[in-house]
This record gives C-alpha cells, sequence and structure tokens, in this order.
C-alpha cells in the first residue's frame, strides 16, 4: 500500500465536566447505560484538561498506553472497548464508501499517551477527561468523524458529557443497544459568561469505595435511587435545562445542591451504606447554606425578613458534591472574592498561603464582621488543600503545534522537560 502514511499523529486536549444533575447507576453494565439522564457543566481547560497524543503507525508491533508518564496495561476492559468501537466505525466509513484519499490502515497498531494538568488522585473527575480525550485523538486519528458519545461512553460513562462544551445533556436513551444513550450541547461555553466555578480540593482523603461498585450496589439495593431515577430525574432535567436557557442563578444553585443532597442520600440508602462525603465536606454545606442565608437576609426586604426563609432572596453560591469528598461552589463573578475569602476564614491554610488559590485570579476582600458572625465556624487549619477558580468552557481541541505531541518519532513517550 505505497499511499498509506507510514505514521499518523495528533495531539488533543478535552475538560473535565461536573454534573449538576447526577448520573449514579447503570442499566447496562457492559455497554455503561445509565438509569436516569443527567446534565453537566464543562469547565475550562485553562485550568482542567486532559492532554493525549495517538499515534498510529506500520512500524508499531502492539498497542501501548501510557498515563502521566507510566505505561498501563492496554488490556483494560473498558481501554479496549474505546479501541474496537473507534476501528468498529472506521471500517464502517470505508465500507461506506467515504474513503479519504489516503485511507489509514485499520491493521496499524496505535499508541496512546496521555497526561492531566491537575491531580488525578484528587477525584476531580479525572476518567471523563481521559476518556473523552481518548475518543477524540483515537478518532482524528483513525479518520472517523461520527457522533462520539458511545465511545466514550464506554471507558467512562460521563465521558460522552466532555465531547462538548458549555452545558451538556447526557440523555439515557432506551434502546438495548444504546445508539440513543448520546450527549448533546443545552447551551454553548459562550451562554452564561457571568457563571465562575471554584473546586474546593479536601485533603485527600481515599475514597472508601469506587464509583463503579458503589453504583452497582445502589442499584442492587437502593429504593430511593429507583425512585430517584424514575420519578424525580425527569422534571429535574428539564427545570435544569430552563434554568441554564434563562440564567436563573437561584434556581440554577438551588436545583444543584438538592440534587448533590439527594445524590449522597441515595449512596446512605445503600446498602451496607457508602459515604463520599467527610467532616470537611459537610463543613463546606454549612458554610455554603450560613453565607447564603447572610446575604438571604441583606437582601431580602424587612418584611421577609421576618419570616427567616432562605428561599426568599440572595442565593450566591451553590454546592454540588461528586463521589468524593471535593467540593464544587458554583456563583457569579460578582461573589467569587467575598465566598473565597469566607474559606479562607473557614479553612485557614496551613503552610501554602500564596498557592491556595490556583487558576483564574481573585483580587482579596476583607469580611465584614456581620459574615464572620453568621458564619460562626472555629476554623479548621489546613481543611482544604487549595481552591481551583475557574469559568464554563470549551469542548476537546486538535493542538497544530507538533511540538505539543507527547510521544516522540520513535513511538514512545517523549522525556519529561
Amino acid at each position: 500500500m505505497a499511499s498509506e502514511k507510514p505514521t499518523v499523529v495528533v495531539t488533543c486536549t478535552a475538560p473535565v465536566n461536573i454534573a449538576v444533575v447526577k448520573y449514579w447507576g447503570k442499566r447496562d453494565e457492559e455497554l455503561i447505560l445509565p438509569i436516569n439522564s443527567s446534565l453537566s457543566v464543562t469547565l475550562h481547560q485553562d485550568q482542567l484538561k486532559t492532554t493525549t497524543t495517538a499515534a498510529i503507525s506500520r512500524d508499531f508491533t502492539e498497542d501501548r498506553i501510557w498515563l502521566n508518564g507510566r505505561e498501563e496495561d492496554v488490556g483494560q476492559p473498558r481501554l479496549q472497548a474505546c479501541l474496537r468501537e473507534i476501528r468498529r466505525l472506521a471500517r464502517k466509513r470505508r465500507s461506506d464508501g467515504l474513503e479519504d484519499p489516503l485511507p489509514l490502515s485499520l491493521s496499524y497498531k496505535v499508541h496512546v499517551a496521555s497526561e492531566n494538568n491537575f491531580p488525578t488522585a484528587a477525584g476531580l473527575a479525572s476518567s471523563a477527561a481521559g476518556y473523552a480525550c481518548l475518543a477524540y485523538a483515537l478518532a482524528r486519528v483513525y479518520g472517523v468523524d461520527s457522533d462520539l458519545s458511545e465511545v466514550a461512553r464506554r471507558g467512562s460513562g460521563s465521558a460522552c458529557r466532555s465531547l462538548y462544551g458549555g452545558f451538556v445533556e447526557w440523555q439515557m436513551g432506551e434502546r438495548p443497544d444504546g445508539k440513543d444513550s448520546i450527549a448533546r450541547q443545552v447551551a454553548p461555553e459562550s451562554h452564561w459568561p457571568e457563571l465562575r466555578v471554584l473546586i474546593l480540593v479536601v485533603s485527600a482523603e481515599r475514597k472508601p469505595m469506587g464509583s463503579t461498585a458503589g453504583m452497582q450496589t445502589s442499584v442492587e439495593t437502593s429504593a430511593l435511587l429507583k425512585f430517584r431515577a424514575e420519578a424525580l430525574v425527569p422534571a429535574r432535567m428539564a427545570e435544569m435545562t430552563r434554568c441554564i436557557r434563562e440564567r436563573d442563578f437561584q434556581a440554577f444553585g438551588q436545583l444543584t445542591m438538592k440534587d448533590s443532597n439527594q445524590f449522597h442520600a441515595t449512596c446512605l440508602d445503600t446498602f451496607p451504606p457508602i459515604s463520599y462525603l467527610s467532616d470537611t465536606s459537610r463543613r463546606i454545606i454549612q458554610l455554603a447554606h450560613r453565607f447564603n442565608a447572610h446575604h438571604g437576609r441583606t437582601k431580602a426586604a424587612p418584611m421577609l425578613e421576618k419570616l427567616h426563609s432562605p428561599f426568599l432572596s440572595g442565593w450566591p453560591v451553590a454546592y454540588t458534591f461528586d463521589a468524593g469528598p471535593n467540593a464544587v461552589i458554583f456563583t457569579l463573578d460578582d461573589t467569587v472574592a467575598e465566598f473565597v475569602a469566607a474559606v479562607r476564614h473557614s479553612f485557614p491554610p496551613e503552610s501554602n498561603g500564596d498557592k491556595f488559590l490556583k487558576g483564574l485570579p481573585v483580587e482579596p476582600v476583607l469580611l465584614s464582621d456581620e459574615l464572620k458572625a453568621t458564619l460562626g465556624m472555629d476554623p479548621i487549619p489546613g481543611g482544604i488543600r487549595y481552591i481551583i477558580a475557574t469559568q464554563v468552557g470549551p469542548g476537546p481541541q486538535v493542538l497544530d503545534d507538533p511540538g505539543a505531541h507527547l510521544l516522540g518519532p520513535d513511538g514512545l513517550p517523549k522525556p519529561a522537560a
């Protein structure tokens, strides 16, 4: 085959996503089909991203993969499922007669190198970014241009949501083959420019149970999970979509917190119970509600204030927790500085004061005595390791600069700079 290129190399980046209507539980373990739809916010890749280089060559003798510089077992079932699916789509493209002038040999082996610019062990949805990036890079290398939801999903369910920027819905689908279980964009990243995201990284306590095993146990034992999936999530999906389209932060924030709390309630309703939240996580929840109560009182009319209802006005921050202790806070740009100051006040950095805040710059502000009194919490030094400040961002990108490749001309990872 003289027309075939001996080697093709592609490097892509892909984002992390954070669900505001959670996915928990599968109706098909092998195809990774969820028992309910979910909706997420894509975070900006300037702060959190996976970079993946995929290379195919007639000189490679086997498929190989490296993650963060270490070679991993390419035989992992989920990795194999992604590779099989991409190669199937590439073959289908061939048989449909949609060949490029230089078709690439499907018999070529692939080398993949992937790395994250954020701590993989911190429970920050690294598998979603990782598998979305893998699917995107493999598709470019093998010349596949169809919907990649199924490829990414076979690696990690929530990875299909990282294939798009902005606000993304993963439709659960109904077909047994999963062909209608796909991700689609609800609104682009430019839709809500004032929205900000703060990731509060809690001291890394090991998860008591991985997500895959946790989901399985919940599906088998939690009546609340079944009720949530069937009776509550459909209306929540519609309401969350409305909140996003109308940029209604009050309703968006309230629903985000309620959905997070309910997800963790289903974990406690699992038998034996699963608890992903730590004491620090629960204190962050308390901090957010007290911060909101303070703003509810100061913004509400005096007559409303007598009713002492935190629902009336002023919900400047919202929290959500995935299957781990780290908090993700949503807020608007005019509240970021004050909330970061409230976090510093409640969880003073032990030693890394200058590195406590990463990502987007946030101006330091002083807290009012009134707010400090409302927070009323004994400070816990070092309870939060650091904060990453970010915003809504775009979907996967192809990097055109050959210098960005993680693999050298020999198909092996470049030595660390």
